[in-house]
C-alpha cells in the first residue's frame, strides 16, 4: 500500500442507523492485524455479534451499559460522561465468543479493537482502578497515559491505552517507532513490530492535533491535521504528535504485532532533547481516579 497522508488519515463519518462514527478494517489499512470501531448507541439500543476468529477489546468512551456474554454478564459498565470525564472501563472477549452491548445511559460510546488469533484468554472487565496512570515525557512534551490492556496483560496481541496531552504540548514525542522486531542475546525484547491506530477526541468543538508519520528513508512521510474522532495509521516509523493551543488533545491508541509490548525505538536525531527535561507539566493529570459521575 502507498501510505501517504491521505491514506493515513481516516476522517470521521456519518454514524446513520448503526451508530459506526469511525472505522478502519485491516484490509483497508493495508496491514494484518488491527481492525477498529466507534460507535454511539442511544439508551436501550443494543449491538450484538460473535468475535469469531478474533480477540476484541471494547472500550468504554462514556456512558454506561450492560454487557452479557457467553461467558457471563456484566451490568452498569462505564461511569464517565467522556473521556475527558474520567478513567475507562473496558472489556477483553477472546474468540468464539458471543456479547451483546446495551446502552443504560442517554448515549453511549465505545470503541471496539478486534485482532485475529489461534489462542484463547480467559473474559476480563478492566475497572477504572486496574488502568495505571503514567506522566511521561517533560515540559512542553508532557503528557498522561492511562493502562487499558497494557503491555503484560493476560490476551495475545492487543495492546490499548489512552493519553492525554495538554494544549500545546507535544506526545508521542521525541519521534519514537516500533516497526521491527529485535531482540539482545538474552532474548529481551529490545523492539517490536506493532500496527497502530491513533483515535482522536478533542475537549472543544474546532480543536485538532497534528500528526507526522515517517521513516527512516522517507518513504513514508505525512503530516496530518486530526479532528474530533479522526484516526490515524502508523503502519511503520515515528509518529509524533502536537495539539493545537487551546485544546486538550486525547487519542485511544490500539496496537497488534509481533508481540504484546510497547517496546520501541527513538529517532536518534531527537532523542537528546529527553536530557533536557527537568519538570512535568503541573497541568497533569487530565484525568485521574475518584473523578468521574
Amino acid at each position: 500500500m502507498n501510505y501517504t497522508a491521505e491514506t493515513m488519515l481516516i476522517k470521521s463519518k456519518d454514524s446513520g442507523g448503526s451508530g459506526v462514527f469511525a472505522e478502519v478494517s485491516a484490509a483497508q489499512a493495508g496491514w494484518e492485524y488491527l481492525n477498529f470501531r466507534a460507535r454511539r448507541l442511544r439508551r436501550g439500543r443494543s449491538q450484538s455479534h460473535n468475535t469469531l476468529g478474533c480477540e476484541n477489546a471494547f472500550v468504554i468512551l462514556g456512558g454506561t451499559c450492560d454487557i452479557r456474554t457467553s461467558d457471563g454478564d456484566f451490568f452498569n459498565v462505564g461511569r464517565r460522561r467522556d473521556v475527558f470525564d474520567g478513567m475507562p472501563y473496558a472489556l477483553y472477549l477472546s474468540r468464539g465468543k458471543d456479547y451483546e452491548i446495551k446502552a443504560t445511559s442517554e448515549w453511549l460510546e465505545f470503541a471496539q479493537c478486534w485482532v485475529p488469533t489461534d489462542q484463547d484468554f480467559p473474559t476480563q472487565l478492566v475497572t477504572p482502578d486496574m488502568c495505571a496512570i503514567e506522566l511521561r515525557g517533560g515540559g512542553n512534551a508532557s503528557r498522561q497515559i492511562n493502562g487499558i490492556l497494557p503491555p503484560g496483560f493476560n490476551c495475545h496481541r492487543i495492546v490499548a491505552v489512552e493519553v492525554y496531552t495538554p494544549s500545546g504540548n507535544w506526545s508521542s514525542y521525541p519521534p519514537h517507532k516500533h516497526d521491527v522486531h529485535v531482540e539482545d542475546d538474552a532474548g529481551n525484547l529490545l523492539e517490536a513490530d506493532l500496527e497502530e491506530i491513533y483515535f482522536y477526541k478533542l475537549n472543544h468543538p474546532g480543536g485538532y492535533a497534528v500528526q507526522r508519520v515517517y521513516n527512516d528513508d522517507r518513504s513514508i512521510d505525512g503530516l496530518m491535521m486530526a479532528g474530533q474522532h479522526d484516526s490515524v495509521l502508523v503502519p511503520e516509523g515515528y509518529h509524533p504528535v502536537v495539539s493545537a493551543h487551546g485544546y486538550t488533545t486525547y487519542y485511544l491508541n490500539f496496537l497488534a504485532g509481533s508481540a504484546q509490548s510497547l517496546a520501541n525505538s527513538d529517532d536518534p536525531a531527537y532523542a537528546w532533547v529527553k536530557g533536557t527535561w527537568t519538570f512535568v507539566d503541573p497541568r497533569l493529570p487530565i484525568v485521574h481516579h475518584g473523578m468521574e459521575g
